[in-house]
């Protein structure tokens, strides 16, 4: 007999739910907004005699927050955010419908199942928990959700952060997505708290060449030269550098397993599905993720691009786009698209002591790594306003689920008892920090 929604813990309805809303977010300002799920999370948090808020700037760009009173308001307020726009999916490349919520195999599937409206419910759901019992959170808790951060956030959380700061008032510190989950490491689980972020920096390639007929022979063709960097690029070996935060990855990995720590690739490859995640947290990365040139197949165009996605480490951002030209040369153009900061916060203070905690008593004994995200969050914007920002969004997942490879992948899925475990340790969090 099928399940149905009734039959379904609310975290994974709520879950369910917000995949439903299309929020496919394709860059470069083109999205099909997050107007209604917005509006959906607003009702969820009226109904909880909470008070939303909704921020516009750019029509079906929709950001919505409400505050919710602690018992000491004298602590700092936290930060809790998501985001509910999604990167796009081709249906034919998946075995489900990206945006029905299927059940299937003790899973939730769909676009946003893992980055990030898994965490977007359980940030619903825990604090409604909490006050539905009669309750409070320990502080002041300002839960946020932005569009547009598959786009860097340039329509969604730079624009809050700027237009409406007071959203944040007293605020400290801030919890969201890509930290807390668990991993694999040898036969033990481990959990990564994401500590910092990779500064992104989104590139365009520019090449120049003379246009002619396709039969002719010719020597300054633009595909050829751009062909030629981006596979230079692409293929580049960026060496290993560790910074304070993949430093204590690498140790934490080295006292797991028993391993020495004089070879990160090799710790790193000790986290079994997620290895390639903490790899990518120990170089510069340089991924080309787009192309485009010609007009008709027998005319030599006279221009090509290409995007190039470039993470590079906290503070080497200008070393790497020097490097960068040296490698794809003089005769191609390096057209800067979108730059934001890098990050890294301690792996210490009253609020890790609080996380590390609260997975400890869901799940004892299982060591928690501080790791730095190859990616980027909003933590990046409201890092501006002096707010540390910290990757929760705890998930207890089996030792074979390669969940870290479905972000922006394909078949996004997360097991119903992991979400279920997630809304719990973060009720928790928020009872007690």
């Amino acid at each position: 007999m099928p399940t149905t929604d009734s039959e379904l813990p609310e975290v994974v309805r709520v879950a369910q739910d917000l995949i439903r809303f299309d929020t496919t977010n394709y860059g470069g300002g083109r999205s099909n907004g997050e107007r209604a799920a917005a509006e959906y999370v607003g009702a969820y948090l009226s109904d909880l005699g909470l008070t939303p808020e909704f921020y516009e700037p750019i029509e079906e760009r929709t950001n919505v927050m409400a505050r919710v009173e602690g018992r000491d308001r004298s602590k700092p307020a936290l930060v809790v955010h998501g985001h509910l726009d999604v990167v796009p999916a081709i249906a034919d490349d998946w075995s489900v419908d990206p945006f029905a919520g299927e059940i299937k195999d003790g899973m939730l599937w769909g676009r946003g199942a893992v980055d990030m409206k898994n965490m977007d419910a359980m940030i619903l759901t825990s604090v409604a928990g909490i006050l539905r019992s009669g309750d409070q959170p320990e502080r002041d808790l300002i839960l946020t959700f932005f569009a547009d951060e598959e786009n860097g956030g340039v329509e969604g959380s730079a624009l809050v952060v700027k237009d409406r700061p007071e959203w944040f008032a007293g605020a400290t510190e801030a919890i969201s997505e890509v930290g807390g989950y668990s991993v694999a490491v040898g036969d033990r689980r481990a959990y990564l708290l994401q500590v910092g972020e990779k500064a992104l920096l989104w590139i365009r390639l520019v090449a120049r060449g003379r246009a002619a007929h396709g039969s002719s022979f010719h020597h300054d063709n633009a595909v050829t030269r751009l062909s030629e960097a981006v596979a230079a690029l692409g293929r580049t070996q960026w060496p290993l550098r560790l910074t304070a935060t993949t430093q204590a990855t690498v140790d934490g990995l080295a006292s797991i397993t028993g391993r020495d720590a004089s070879d990160p690739d090799a710790l790193a490859s000790s986290a079994g599905a997620a290895s390639g995640f903490l790899r990518s947290s120990l170089r510069t990365t340089t991924n080309p993720t787009g192309l485009a040139a010609g007009y008709k197949h027998n005319v030599i165009p006279d221009r090509a691009e290409a995007l190039i996605d470039v993470r590079v480490l906290p503070g080497t951002e200008e070393a790497a786009l020097a490097d960068i030209r040296r490698i794809v040369g003089d005769d191609v153009e390096v057209e800067i698209v979108h730059e934001d900061i890098g990050l890294e916060v301690p792996f210490s203070g009253d609020l890790v002591d609080a996380m590390v905690a609260a997975l400890g008593r869901h799940d004892p004994g299982a060591p928690v790594i501080p790791y730095l995200l190859g990616g980027g969050t909003d933590n990046k914007a409201l890092a501006s306003l002096g707010i540390a920002g910290y990757g929760f969004a705890p998930l207890r997942l089996p030792a074979d689920l390669d969940f870290t490879g479905m972000f922006h992948g394909v078949d996004e899925r997360v097991p119903l008892d992991a979400l279920v475990f997630g809304e719990h340790v973060l009720a928790d969090l928020l009872r007690t920090y």
